[in-house]
């Protein structure tokens, strides 16, 4: 990544959209513009938990607005991010393709535990270099992520469906604020955050960092009544203020901003009920959030060693006991074919993504074989497409998981993939490397060459070829024939 730089990262949360962008300047990242606008989209889920059109309409309303701001940005410099109400949301494919137009980037639907993972990137690097473990928390609109980490590390990540625009809804319906309505809100969040005690005792942490949103927001209110941290003296002092107003439209606190006063009674209800579970006595407001790890995580992205999913499909593939050879000698196959198949491009950031993807799906293509031989591609594409994957969007795991599901068998099943040309190219190398490296040795690729022009792949191997690799040249033959069946096709010579 060049020094000087400009990179986006695109916060869809449930509360408010935001855009952070920021110049690289070795190694590190320098604000140069931060926008956020309220957009409650998670107050715009109805009873089938589908995005209202008005919901989405704010939404779209507030990307329009960005995308103004990041005319002339390369895919490569953005990267858009959603949270749980679009994790939840049964329309969101809807939207998401006209947000894609709309803003002119693709958005990535982040798991919880991705989410979390984000988040405690975005803290580590905005605090001083220390060796204490911490506790991180986010109340989000619609989501709370809890996080144990040292240094740059975040060693536990979990999310939980509890924050600040569903509880006010649920529990302060109206925006009265009375005892019972808190009592209510406070043992609700505790059922749902109890089995967090455990795993995130205060004896696992050292300092309790609150990050972003609701707990940027208590922060701020107790700073200027003159707590110098959150505290449960400080929380019990806001919610008898809150209460003592009876409604949110009567609550005047310094430090309260208009943005957050209709959501700040299932903000607090939720940060007591944390502190009460985790036995917080004392929490620091944070400033690095969500938006900063994404931004950090666009650098790692850029470098091989330093990205996080090549180390996430590394764990998978020794968890599920894949023949790493195999493997290897796999993506190595499929690496070359897709060379010479896009030898005209020089885009060679793209080359690099692209057979960096291509050896992740050979990395792990066998990897149901430890549920199944005979439908092991079936069980790795659902192993793909439910697993817990630091890095990696769930769209990201899902085309992944369509890979290692079509690397064998009929392509019917993959009809939508298959109009997607970049996917099909990727499932052709992948399909003839391991029907090439059947026989789990190196291949004899001497004399043979891939090349595509239009909707068919020809492959042509040396003249002796068929006569010393009898099976491998039946196997070819037969996948001839599968591509016939599809608009595609192969041609063998």
């Amino acid at each position: 990544m060049d020094n000087g730089i400009l990179l986006a990262a695109v916060d869809l949360g449930s509360n408010s959209f935001r855009l952070e962008i920021g110049r690289f300047d070795h190694g590190q990242i320098q604000r140069v513009e931060y926008l956020k606008e309220t957009v409650r989209q998670g107050a715009g889920l109805d009873e089938a938990r589908n995005l209202t059109p008005e919901a989405m309409q704010r939404g779209l309303d507030c990307l329009a607005r960005f995308a103004e701001r990041l005319a002339g940005f390369k895919r490569r410099q953005v990267r858009a991010v959603a949270t749980q109400t679009l994790r939840e949301a049964r329309n969101r494919d809807e939207f998401l393709a006209r947000a894609h137009k709309v803003l002119g980037f693709p958005i990535d639907v982040v798991s919880g535990r991705e989410e979390a993972r984000l988040i405690y990137e975005g803290v580590a690097r905005l605090l001083p270099q220390s060796d204490e473990r911490r506790l991180v928390v986010d109340i989000g609109g619609r989501s709370t992520e809890l996080i144990l980490g040292h240094e740059f590390e975040a060693l536990e990540t979990e999310s939980y469906r509890v924050g600040s625009v569903a509880w006010s809804m649920r529990h302060f319906p109206q925006g009265d604020f009375t005892a019972a309505a808190f009592e209510r809100a406070e043992v609700a969040a505790q059922a749902i955050l109890d089995e967090a005690a455990g795993r995130y005792a205060p004896d696992g942490w050292d300092v309790a960092y609150g990050s972003s949103g609701t707990l940027g927001a208590i922060g701020d209110i107790l700073l200027a009544a003159g707590w110098s941290d959150i505290s449960r003296d400080g929380l019990a002092w806001l919610k008898a203020q809150l209460i003592s107003a009876r409604h949110a439209d009567r609550v005047r606190l310094e430090g309260l901003k208009d943005d957050r006063r209709a959501v700040i009674g299932g903000g607090l209800s939720v940060t007591l009920a944390v502190f009460d579970v985790l036995g917080i006595d004392h929490m620091q407001a944070a400033a690095g959030a969500l938006r900063h790890g994404v931004l950090y995580d666009l650098l790692d992205r850029e470098q091989t060693a330093g990205d996080v999913r090549s180390s996430t499909v590394q764990r998978l593939a020794s968890r599920f006991g894949v023949d790493l050879a195999q493997a290897r000698r796999v993506g190595d196959t499929a690496a070359a074919l897709q060379r010479q198949l896009m030898a005209g491009e020089r885009d060679t950031e793209l080359l690099r993504r692209q057979e960096r993807k291509l050896r992740w799906a050979a990395m792990l293509h066998e990897i149901g074989s430890l549920i199944s031989h005979s439908d092991y591609h079936k069980h790795g594409a659902y192993i793909l497409d439910n697993a817990d994957a630091p890095g990696f969007d769930q769209a990201e795991l899902h085309r992944l998981g369509m890979l290692v599901l079509g690397h064998r068998g009929k392509l019917r099943k993959l009809d939508l993939q298959l109009e997607d040309e970049p996917f099909v190219r990727q499932l052709i190398c992948l399909r003839l490397a391991v029907i090439l490296c059947h026989a789990r040795r190196d291949p004899d690729l001497q004399g043979l060459s891939l090349r595509i022009q239009g909707r068919t792949a020809a492959l042509s191997v040396r003249a002796d070829w068929p006569a010393r690799y009898p099976q491998s040249a039946h196997l070819l033959r037969e996948e001839v024939l599968a591509w016939q069946k599809t608009e595609w096709g192969l041609a063998l010579s």
